[in-house]
């Protein structure tokens, strides 16, 4: 039998089939590669076999098309990287490590999504519109939730991004039936906490939309990136790239005729971005 794994919980993994949702536990040998990566996914096509007890077993994981590595979600049409425009604060490294992680990641397409609109800093936001959609919502009034609410008419979407930024608040605006718990940011320490417990497919119109857990943090090593690929996830340096001296190894950092250095100062690349390109690249070499 063919299915798709829905959530993980409580140490088993739901599989849909044909409208039915099966619990599952791995075949040994998925165990022993879980141990070692993500063997298997929310998102996953897997076969499995039916037990007497009406659960079931995965007996293998087909190809993926794609994974985020962290949440881990596999076959994703599109990711949300959701943000609020204060309180917490957009942080542009952040925002910038999330995006690296999603291209690494082979997901179709990248969009920006902040929150709490009335705190906005529209300068910065339109200097990332030339490179993604940048969605402007507010989950308190509903502003940008229609616009929203038809993206997520099919495929598989993921909402990614910093606690507390309200994630759930706009998924819970986006159709309140829904019904995910929604936290509140600490007023301490203005970081959220984390209130949405596992990963799950919650179907949606035609689609699937997955709300994540909260997270600060991206292990870009982890996932690969390292300082000889890290330049191909700032797309828009593909456009100088090839006029600099050292064409294939430039790193775009400390080397003599940099074509991609020389946009920045003519302000063709955004200053900002690319600061944030070598803080990136200081973290993986």
């Amino acid at each position: 039998m063919t299915g798709r794994v829905i959530k993980f919980y409580n140490s088993f993994f739901f599989v849909q089939v044909d409208g039915e949702l099966i619990p599952c536990k791995l075949r040994g040998l998925l165990k022993r590669d879980r141990k070692s990566g993500s063997a298997v996914c929310v998102g996953d096509f897997v076969e499995i076999s039916r037990l007497k007890d009406k659960s079931g077993v995965i007996e293998s994981v087909q190809s993926r098309r794609n994974l985020l590595i962290r949440p881990p979600v596999a076959n994703i049409d599109r990711v949300i990287l959701t943000f609020a425009a204060d309180a917490p604060r957009l942080h542009p490294l952040l925002l910038n490590r999330f995006i690296a992680l999603a291209e690494r990641s082979s997901i179709g397409e990248i969009i920006i999504c902040v929150n709490k609109i009335d705190l906005a800093d529209e300068k910065f936001l339109s200097a990332y519109e030339p490179l993604y959609r940048v969605l402007r919502v507010s989950a308190k009034t509903g502003a940008g939730i229609d616009s929203l609410r038809e993206i997520l008419s099919a495929g598989v979407t993921v909402f990614a991004g910093p606690s507390g930024v309200g994630k759930s608040s706009i998924l819970n605006a986006v159709d309140n039936r829904l019904r995910l718990k929604v936290g509140t940011v600490s007023e301490k320490i203005l970081r959220g906490k984390h209130t949405t417990r596992v990963a799950e497919l919650i179907a949606f119109g035609g689609g699937y939309l997955v709300d994540t857990p909260g997270f600060s943090a991206v292990d870009l090593v982890e996932a690969g990136i390292d300082k000889n690929n890290l330049r191909g996830y700032f797309k828009e340096f593909a456009n100088f790239a090839g006029d600099c001296k050292f064409v294939n190894v430039c790193s775009h950092s400390h080397e003599p005729d940099c074509a991609v250095k020389a946009a920045v100062e003519r302000g063709d690349i955004q200053h900002e971005r690319y600061d944030c390109y070598l803080s990136l690249l200081m973290e993986v070499r």
